[in-house]
């Protein structure tokens, strides 16, 4: 058991890719303690043999085709009109945007890399600061996995058998909360560092607003489908491929086969490393079940109090540790087992469990040091990561706020679901 866990710890620290470091350590283990070759592949595949994850690769190739075919870009134009004239405006475009992105992608990485860049470039030409233009970029891309439809809720519903249409609309006001606290910071700093606005004009938002409206009401569909039970999240994936592809191609007319062929290139290569990380961490966590490591880290948690308020602010505060460190789909797969029946024990609502655990991995995606969307966004704009890490800090106040906010007021989460999908 020592040489699992050392050997894990090992090649984490070493930068070694967090799929295989899971996977190397969880067959050394396996191997050491005796186990059956058999039980290696098994459980590999019992963990990724999910119809709900079929909506993954789908959600992720979604989203590149929406960036690809230059859907994006209308989307932060639209947005630009819509809220521009704020103090501040192109911060606020930033999240709206983010916001409208959300609700077709449900991936942080897809948003900070593909809007990023455009959001980026717009607030740049206008006068903004790189280091607050990168800081709203990467702060506001958090909303994605939170806003329906949400690759994480996916992970966990599939591993915790939890509804996944009851965890998407669990993430609707989140998320906008989310979004509001973004722009009274955005607002502070633009009256602070007197940014322009951008002048409103209603004929343009008309106008903006015509030439997107096909991009902007795929949210629309997508939550109605849900709510309606017209599809699941696997069909609803499947939908928004296929509706982000005919949009690109006949309407909008933005996407090249070069495009395209590389889209699905992308996809597959994220997909199947999102996939692999499941698998194997699911590997991992049955050797850690086998060997008694879960009930321990269970039973110390517990121990810090009985009271369920405190019990929740260790959760957060151990997953907002591993969440600077280690990629959101590992940390689900790995530590869903030893959380869930604290939730349970504690008569907690799988629902807001949920949404309360991916929020805050989410909020390490953009924590220094090792926030995987600090780094996308300092590759594809050339900022420095040391520039990024100090920028980004007072934008995590808002975000932690949302986290306070949603533990400990489960209604935020749990009252639109029990509203329409009771």
């Amino acid at each position: 058991m020592t040489i699992f866990l050392i050997a894990f710890a090992v090649l984490l620290i070493i930068g070694v890719p967090i799929s295989i470091s899971i996977g190397a350590s969880a067959v050394l283990g396996c191997l050491s303690l005796g186990y059956p070759l058999v039980v290696i592949g098994q459980k590999m595949v019992s963990g990724i043999d999910s119809f709900l994850l079929i909506a993954v690769p789908l959600f992720i190739l979604a989203g590149n085709l929406m960036n690809a075919g230059k859907i994006t870009e209308r989307i932060f134009d639209t947005a630009k009109e819509l809220v521009g004239w704020i103090p501040g405006g192109l911060g606020h475009a930033n999240v709206v945007a983010s916001v409208i992105f959300a609700g077709m992608s449900g991936s942080a990485v897809a948003d900070a890399g593909g809007l990023g860049a455009i959001e980026m470039e717009a607030m740049r030409k206008n006068g903004y600061d790189d280091d607050f233009a990168s800081a709203v970029t990467a702060s506001s891309s958090v909303i994605g996995p939170i806003f329906p439809p949400s690759i994480p809720l996916i992970i966990y519903g599939s591993v915790a058998s939890v509804s996944v249409d009851k965890l998407f609309m669990g993430g609707v006001m989140p998320g906008l909360l989310m979004a509001v606290l973004l722009m009274v910071l955005i607002y502070i700093y633009a009256i602070k560092r007197g940014y322009e606005r951008h002048p409103f004009c209603l004929k343009a938002l008309l106008r903006q607003f015509a030439g997107s409206i096909l991009a902007l009401i795929t949210p629309l569909i997508i939550l109605s489908g849900f709510v309606l039970g017209w599809f699941t999240p696997t069909e609803a994936s499947s939908i928004a491929v296929i509706y982000s592809l005919l949009i690109a191609l006949l309407v909008y007319k933005t996407l090249t086969w070069k495009s395209f062929l590389k889209c699905l290139k992308d996809s597959a290569i994220s997909s199947a490393n999102t996939l692999l990380i499941i698998g194997t961490s699911t590997l991992f966590t049955y050797v850690m079940a086998m060997e008694g490591i879960s009930r321990q880290i269970s039973q110390v948690i517990l121990g810090i109090s009985s009271n369920p308020m405190i019990v929740l602010l260790a959760i957060n505060i151990l997953l907002l540790v591993l969440g600077m460190i280690m990629e959101p789909g590992a940390i689900l797969t790995l530590m869903l087992p030893v959380l869930l029946p604290i939730a349970n024990g504690l008569g907690l609502n799988l629902v807001h469990f949920g949404v309360m655990i991916v929020l805050n991995l989410m909020i390490g995606q953009v924590t220094p040091p090792f926030g995987v969307c600090l780094f996308v966004i300092s590759d594809v704009n050339k900022i420095k990561l040391e520039s990024l890490y100090k920028s980004i800090i007072p934008f995590l106040i808002p975000l932690i706020a949302t986290l306070f906010l949603v533990t400990y007021i489960p209604g935020i989460v749990t009252w639109l679901p029990n509203a329409l999908l009771a």
